[in-house]
Parts: C-alpha cells; structure tokens; sequence
C-alpha cells in the first residue's frame, strides 16, 4: 500500500470524452499509468500516448519532472512526443503548402518543451529547418513559423549555435537588413542573432560583419514596439559582447561598418555617463555649506520636525542623528562620512536630493515604508546601473518570448519581469554575476510554480470556518453559473458555417425557447441581433438530444478530416439527437461562446459544467463572495438599489485624440 505522499490527486482530460479522476501512485512506472488510461478509454496503443499539463505552459509529463504534479493538476491525454515529432517531421516536407505552414505552426509551439525538442533534433529535423531558411523559397507566414520553431529548438541549448552555417547566418542577417519585408521575420531573424552573438566571440563578429547599424538604428524607429524591443536587445548583446572583446581595437578600427558599429555602441555607453562618473568618484566635501544643506534638507524634507530654534545643541544632535538613522545612514552622528566612499560618492547625494525636490510625498513614504530594505549588490562594483541594465533587457526578451507575448500583452510581461528581478533583490546577490544567474533561472514556468504555491498555501492557511463557508457557497454559485448559461443560450447566438469552397460563409441563428424545452435555429441574411423564434423554421426538443461532442469527434470535423486547423477543432461543437443519427454542428466564433454553449447544453441534459470559463468564474465568485462575508458590515447601511448612474460631463474635450498622434 503506497504511503498517502506519493499519491497525487488529478483529472486527466481527452477531447470528447469525459475527464478521468485517478489517484497517481508516484511510485508507479508512468508508461504503467498511461495504459490504464487508455484501457478506460478503450484507446489502443498506450506507446503512442503521453501526459501534459492542460494549463498554463503545456508541459509532457516525464519521469524525470513527475514529481512536480500537485494535487488538483489538469492533465492531458496527448499525442507521444516521439509520435508527434516524426509527424511534423514529414508535415514539413509535404509537397502541400497548406500542409507544411500547419505543421510548422505546431511544431513551434510543441518546441517549447524540451523532451519534443530531443524527439524532432534526433531525427535531425533541425538542419530541416536550416535548409529552408537557405534556401528562402517559402512565402512569409511559414518562414515565420520556421525561424519560430528554429528559435524554440535551439533555445534548449541541445545543439550549439557554432555548428551553423555561415550561409544561414548571412541570410538571417538579409532578413534583418532588407527594408520591405514581414516584420515577424524580421523579430524572430533578431532574435536568432541575439542569441549567436552571445554564443560565442567568432559568431558575434560574423554578425558585426553583416549587420548594418543603419538598419538597426531605423528598426528603433518603428511603431512596432516588438519589433523595436527586438532591435534594443540586439544592440545591447552586442554592445556587452564588445565589451568582452579589446575595446581599444574596436575604437581605433574603422576598417568595416560593423566595426563602426561597436566603436558607435562603445562611444554612446561612455558618453550616455559622462555626467555620472565624476559625481561617483567624488567624495562629499565635509567642509563645503551647500553639500552639508543638501544633506539637512534630505532631513527635512523626510520628516516633519518639530522647531528646532529652542532645542539645546544636545537635543537637536540627538533629534538629528534618529532622523538620519531612519533615513538609512550608518553614521548617524556624521552622515557625510556615508558618502566619502567612491562609488557612489556624490552621486547617491545627487539622486537623493533630486528625488527629494521632484516626488516629496513619494519621497517622504519611501523614508518611512522602504527604509530597511538594502541590497549589497549596488555597492558592488561602479558601472552597476549600465550592467544591470544590460541583463534586464535581455531578461526582458527572454521572458518575452517564454510567455510568447504579443504587443498587447506587454504590461504582463514587465508585471512578470519586475517580479523575477524583485525575488531576486530580496535574496540579496552580492554580485552582478549572481544576480544574472539567479534572475535567469527564475524563468516562467518558475514564477508560475511559485504563484500556484503561495495560492495554495494562502488556502491551506484559511481557517475552516473560511472552508466551510466556501464549500457551502459553491452550490449557490454554481446555481448562478447554469442560469447565466440559460439565459445566454435563450438570447442566442449568431454562428457560421464553414464552406468547402472557402467562399463567404453563410450565417444561422440558434437560440433556447424561454420554457428552456426547444432549440429554435435557422438561416439569416445578415448579422441579425435576436431574430424572434418565429423567423427560425427549424427546430429540436431538447428531450431528443443525446449527447454533446466537441473537437474532432464532432461529424462536422470527421467529414473534413486533415483541412481544419487547431483554431477551428477548438470552437467545433456539435449536437446529436434521434438515436445518433442526426446532428447540428456548430462553429463558435470564440472561446468564450463556445464555453457558453457548451456549458448550457450540459446543464440541460442534467450534466455538470467543465469549461474553463465556468471554473475562473466560479473562483472570482467565490473570492468576491467570502470577502464580502467577512467584511464588517455592522452600522453600515446597504441601500436596496443601486445609487444613481452620474450625469454626463458637459463636453468631452478632455478626451484624448489618438489620430493627431499617428500622423
């Protein structure tokens, strides 16, 4: 009988079937562990099959990482990733470009794991890769997911960039030069080049040798702000890999432009600090009046002290030395002598006095909120900030491309990042190699981990008659998902049908009898808001449904098997009524329809709801819910209706006006 720990308590899902609730024995073999999956769902072959995680980043399931698995974790029943690798591996060399732009497509997102990764490089499908971009013969979209799927690949770290072509560097290089072409290759092209220049010096110099500062300077001046984070960050590994070269060989040749390049990078970092690094090099003069009021007016301006005219000598050195001891100095008695050490010398008294005048209420919280806080790492050495810098930004494209972000997702990512570079602070580095190490390694995927267990242990940590509430709210909560689910099924939705002509689809309506006992659906003409049930001819009594399938187990996708791409398989939902010979075949026009409908079907066959809408909203729900349970609430009266909506402003002149900004 296995020991309680190693057991782990987890659904397995597989579209078109219902989600398996099993007790994982971590001591059993895995591939044991998929075969009896399989055996419950009839599946032959378990070989073929693996597990990933269904959330987050979807990773396969190993020996090595089954370990990780919580309680409550959502796995998925998948493809092998041996199966699935020798699968694109011949989808990319189809003579069907249709074909080979989806394999390519998956096969960069499937990149990102490591055991597909070692399967596809195995096959050397990798030096496939290369060949196509070689060769440049295929149209923009499926480039783009070539260099994606390259980038992803060797991101790993399984091959060494040295063992590249210096053809395929030349090529990615004319990628990033040429001035009409898809800036999504031209993103993923610099990152390809960010990653060989700090491979190695033989390959940061072939770079230098093609790339053109013009053109990079003019990728800074885009509105495309991926494509201008891209550039930054080349630009930067360039600059912190001339550093590692000899600087004065770099200064004095100008025998080519990519020389000038790194002389241009190497001459902005040092007059970009002109105006810093005498100031860091300076000590604070103890003799000087204007220093020593700088130094009292930080005092000042920290606190509200009492007047100081009728305070004895004594008194007001005692008051003095406790404000400066708040203030974070170690000679309280002499806080000058703080800054006589070089760096940070008089630029630290610069900052301070600047912050000070500019944000005094900031700087007056910070001085009572902040003050403990110290990190020996901006004492370390006298160039930090440049540094610190240079391994942010490129953390910051790392990360990027870990959450595969895009341009509306970039508050996330800089949410993300400043968490990364914050736990990392707080383990207080004592150098910048450290710091580099442990902030890197901090990836994601960990910073998710981390989040997942500060939530559960903010849940463990609740009381129990906080449990008990919760577990006797979720009833009621659920109850109110299934009515929105109804409701929103009785105000229907506007479908498509898919074309084999790929001609404009036609439109239908569907929509619920408000007795919640027929499906009324037929054809409209266009775009119609809520035809009445009336003008919908046909019909189905819900007593005559069956059952719900979705993915490609709908007939709908069976048909076209091989032409419907993921997007497509993920919206697909169709019903089947009149002993399973019939169905109505649904495509949603996103995913929250498609939760919607599918949620609402289930709840009139007497199903339970499994959507992942249904889950986040039941958790905000619930949130909301105990918070607002637990608030105290006595003496405060609660009005029966909502207040009054305001009335609009007189004009809108305050409003911002975008077109004037984009010409």
């Amino acid at each position: 009988m296995p020991q309680q720990k190693d057991i782990v308590k987890i659904a397995i899902q597989m579209p078109g079937a219902y989600p398996q609730l099993i007790q994982l024995d971590q001591k059993k073999p895995l591939t044991a562990v998929i075969k009896e999956v399989c055996d419950k769902w009839n599946l032959p072959g378990p070989d073929n099959y693996a597990l990933q995680y269904a959330d987050g980043i979807q990773t396969y399931i190993t020996e090595s990482n089954r370990l990780d698995i919580k309680n409550g974790s959502i796995l998925r029943l998948t493809k092998a990733p041996g199966r699935c690798a020798e699968d694109l591996y011949k989808g990319i060399q189809s003579s069907d470009s249709g074909v080979r732009c989806d394999s390519l497509k998956l096969l960069a997102t499937v990149s990102t794991d490591i055991t597909f990764a070692q399967e596809f490089i195995s096959r050397d499908g990798h030096s496939l890769l290369v060949k196509i971009v070689e060769d440049a013969h295929e149209a923009p979209l499926i480039m783009t997911h070539t260099l994606t799927a390259f980038m992803e690949l060797m991101d790993h770290g399984i091959v060494s960039w040295e063992n590249l072509s210096s053809v395929f560097t030349k090529k990615i290089a004319s990628f990033v030069n040429a001035k009409v072409l898809d800036t999504s290759i031209q993103q993923v092209s610099l990152a390809i080049l960010e990653s060989m220049v700090l491979s190695s010096s033989s390959l940061f110099n072939e770079v230098k040798q093609e790339v053109t500062l013009e053109r990079l300077l003019s990728h800074l001046q885009v509105t495309n702000q991926q494509l201008q984070t891209k550039a930054m960050a080349l630009l930067m590994a360039m600059l912190q890999a001339g550093r590692e070269a000899d600087r004065q060989n770099i200064i004095h040749s100008s025998s080519s432009v990519g020389d000038e390049m790194a002389h241009y990078l190497y001459v902005l970092q040092t007059v970009r600090l002109n105006h810093l690094e005498p100031r860091m090099r300076t000590p604070l003069d103890s003799y000087s009046q204007e220093q020593r009021d700088m130094l009292h007016g930080l005092r000042q301006a920290a606190f509200e002290t009492e007047s100081e005219s009728g305070l004895s000598n004594e008194r007001r050195r005692s008051l003095c030395a406790k404000e400066f001891k708040k203030l974070g100095f170690s000679n309280n008695s002499n806080p000058g002598q703080d800054l006589s050490r070089c760096p940070p010398g008089l630029l630290a008294l610069d900052t301070m006095a600047y912050f000070a005048s500019r944000y005094p209420d900031a700087y007056s919280r910070v001085t009572s909120e902040t003050g403990s806080d110290y990190h020996p790492i901006f004492f370390a050495q006298d160039r930090l900030l440049e540094e610190l810098f240079c391994i942010c930004i490129q953390l910051l494209n790392k990360t990027w491309k870990e959450m595969r972000a895009t341009q509306e997702d970039f508050d996330k990512v800089m949410q993300v990042v400043r968490e990364q570079i914050t736990r990392t602070l707080s383990s207080k580095p004592t150098s910048l190699e450290l710091f580099k190490n442990k902030v890197n390694a901090l990836n994601y995927s960990e910073i998710l981990k981390l989040r997942q267990t500060e939530r559960l242990h903010q849940e463990e940590t609740l009381s129990p008659p906080v449990l008990e509430l919760k577990e006797r709210l979720k009833p009621e909560l659920l109850e109110l998902i299934r009515q929105q689910r109804l409701n929103r099924l009785c105000h229907g939705t506007l479908f498509r049908k898919i074309s084999s002509r790929r001609r404009q689809d036609k439109l239908w309506y569907c929509r619920l009898s408000p007795n919640h006992k027929v499906l009324h659906y037929g054809d409209v003409e266009e775009e119609t808001e809520m035809p009445s049930i009336e003008a919908l001819q046909e019909k189905i009594p819900v007593a005559d449904i069956k059952s719900v399938v979705t993915g490609k187990d709908c007939p709908h996708m069976k048909e076209n098997k091989g032409k419907q791409t993921k997007e497509v398989l993920d919206l697909a939902f169709s019903i089947t009524y009149d002993v399973e010979e019939y169905s109505l075949n649904f495509i949603a026009s996103s995913r929250t329809d498609f939760c919607l409908w599918t949620d609402g079907l289930n709840v009139l066959l007497g199903k339970e709801m499994s959507s992942e809408s249904m889950r986040s909203e039941l958790e905000i729900l619930l949130s909301m819910e105990i918070k607002l349970r637990l608030l105290d609430l006595e003496n405060v009266p609660i009005p029966d209706t909502a207040p009054p909506i305001p009335k609009p402003p007189s004009n809108f002149n305050f409003c911002y006006d975008f077109s004037q900004a984009e010409q």
